[in-house]
């Protein structure tokens, strides 16, 4: 055990200590994990000031494997959208298993609870539609990043499990930087003749020489989410290159390069 575990519930109570008597702080809200760092905390401010003081905990939130979620065990889900993108919170809810959904539906939305049952009853007859674990995604999304949040992660789910070139051009930049978090961007200039190979090769999207050919005509490369295997086809306005003057480009399974053209 380190140091600051140690220390951490003496730490946690004197913060509690501080907040009462600077801001009169009277409640501390943790998870059932923090019953001990709580507890000391009501103490020690109780036998300093003689105050009343309160501590609650809450059910912790845990993964479909019953790890708990948060910033310590490296799979927390932030309210930020710098930190989570609405699509990636919309995608965190609509993959819950069913053992829990209704459980979240509960915790997590103001549905009435008539509504969430005859959701539970809805999913019962038809669980392939996977309907409670949409509603939730929606409805947290919504109540995190308002309902323009909501469109946007569903613009995103739409362009990425169903290639759909319509959500692509609506896509705003940043919802494509939030989508693509590792995908290479680029400016290109479009020049007269430009072919799928000479994008390639531009974006470094792919080696020089016979192997970067190849793994066009092998069919490991695809724009706007159509395959493309002919490296000398030309680049077409509207196919190719979409209305909103951008490119997504994908080399591989997981390679992908955004190419914003310029001077259309």
């Amino acid at each position: 055990m380190s140091l600051a575990e140690f220390l951490y519930p003496a730490l946690q109570a004197y913060d509690f200590l501080h907040l009462h008597r600077h801001h009169g702080c009277r409640i501390q809200l943790g998870g059932h994990d923090q019953m001990g760092n709580i507890m000391s905390g009501y103490e020690l401010v109780t036998k300093m000031t003689g105050a009343e003081v309160f501590g609650i905990t809450v059910p912790l939130i845990t993964s479909t494997t019953g790890d708990k979620l948060g910033k310590t065990a490296g799979n927390a889900v932030w309210l930020n959208r710098e930190k989570t993108s609405p699509f990636e919170l919309y995608q965190f809810f609509v993959r819950q298993q069913d053992n829990v959904v209704e459980k979240y539906l509960k915790l997590f939305t103001f549905l009435p609870l008539e509504e969430i049952a005859h959701i539970m009853e809805m999913h019962a007859k038809e669980p392939e539609k996977w309907g409670p674990q949409k509603r939730l995604a929606a409805e947290v999304t919504k109540l995190v990043h308002g309902r323009e949040g909501l469109e946007s992660a569903k613009r995103c789910t739409k362009a990425l499990y169903y290639s759909s070139v319509e959500a692509l051009e609506e896509m705003s930049d940043q919802e494509l930087q939030e989508l693509f978090r590792q995908a290479t961007s680029a400016e290109l200039m479009l020049e007269p003749g430009m072919t799928v190979l000479d994008l390639c090769r531009k974006a470094n999207a792919i080696p020089d020489g016979p192997s970067g050919y190849r793994k066009i005509t092998d069919g490991g490369v695809s724009i706007n989410g159509n395959r493309v295997t002919n490296p000398e086809t030309v680049l077409i306005l509207g196919q190719h290159i979409l209305k909103n003057g951008v490119s997504l480009l994908r080399v591989g399974k997981k390679n992908y390069y955004i190419i914003k053209w310029l001077q259309l």
